[in-house]
């Protein structure tokens, strides 16, 4: 990529959780660094996405979702939320514009509103509401805080993405860029793997155990045959009933995962994958600092 950066700054993208900051976030970089589901706080980490363009780059950083915590996992993610917004040169608060405004989003723009930056309103899913609505919603949109500019958008079908990426861009401070041009990332590839079997596992196990998974990359290496890289991860959970259920009836519901999570894994590793996942007990790991230590939280 030839590039002549004169621009470059740090972006926050905040909201609550399910409001589609991971989708958004995938749809600025053209392609998939933050794993996205229909299940609330699905992030956990604060997820950088890299955009170089001729002469800007922005490091968007995607932040779990506040919300009230039940457990000490909940707690952690609503602290990493926080700490991702120190020395952000842009904020971008997301609603959800198929649910409308309410008291989450509001909490989220007295947060955002504090840190001295310019912040942009992002109205999301405007697909899934009328025309007749988007003037509406993006009126109490309005009302949370003091805007530079509200977009509404389409995350998941891409409308009105460059728009605000242009945005975004207009506003980063002179500099060179931050990191190498050719990144799309900085997470480390055992973190991005480990988080596509989550994403995956949480997919088919739907409303069953989501946030009770955890997943490590506990080994990984060459294969037995050439151009194979050999994975084996572990999916945590924290009942013996809850195994059960991942592993399912004679191993399928392990095997759908492990089917799903290949084909990503391999565009990630440009290779073939071998893809061994054991199902292991952690008895109340959300709740226990030691073991969410240990589980990368």
């Amino acid at each position: 990529m030839s590039t002549s950066v004169t621009a470059s700054g740090v972006c926050a993208i905040v909201g609550r959780p399910n409001v589609g900051k991971s989708t958004l976030l995938n749809a600025i970089i053209g392609e998939k660094v933050a794993i996205t589901t229909r299940i609330p706080q699905t992030t956990r980490h604060a997820i950088r996405g890299i955009l170089t363009r001729e002469d800007v780059q922005i490091v968007f950083v995607d932040t779990p979702g506040v919300h009230k915590p039940k457990t000490l996992l909940g707690s952690r993610l609503n602290d990493i939320a926080q700490a991702s917004l120190s020395g952000v040169d842009v904020a971008v608060l997301v609603v959800d514009g198929a649910k409308g405004i309410g008291t989450g989003d509001a909490f989220m723009a007295e947060l955002v509103s504090g840190l001295g930056v310019p912040i942009i309103g992002v109205l999301n899913k405007v697909d899934r509401i009328g025309k007749d609505a988007q003037l509406p919603a993006i009126a109490a949109l309005a009302d949370l805080a003091d805007f530079d500019e509200i977009v509404p958008v389409s995350a998941r079908r891409g409308e009105q993405v460059e728009v605000l990426t242009d945005l975004i861009a207009a506003r980063m401070p002179e500099g060179p860029a931050l990191y190498p041009v050719e990144m799309v990332t900085d997470s480390e590839e055992a973190q991005r793997i480990s988080e596509i079997v989550r994403e995956k596992a949480m997919v088919v196990m739907r409303e069953e155990v989501p946030h009770s998974i955890a997943v490590t990359v506990e080994e990984m290496g060459p294969g037995r045959s050439e151009n194979v890289t050999a994975i084996f991860a572990s999916i945590y959970v924290e009942r013996d009933s809850q195994k059960g259920m991942v592993i399912g009836r004679q191993g399928a519901v392990l095997a759908q995962i492990g089917t799903d999570a290949r084909p990503e894994l391999e565009a990630l590793l440009g290779t073939k994958v071998y893809l061994d996942l054991r199902v292991k007990i952690s008895k109340e790991w959300q709740r226990d600092p030691k073991k969410l230590d240990k589980l990368g939280y």
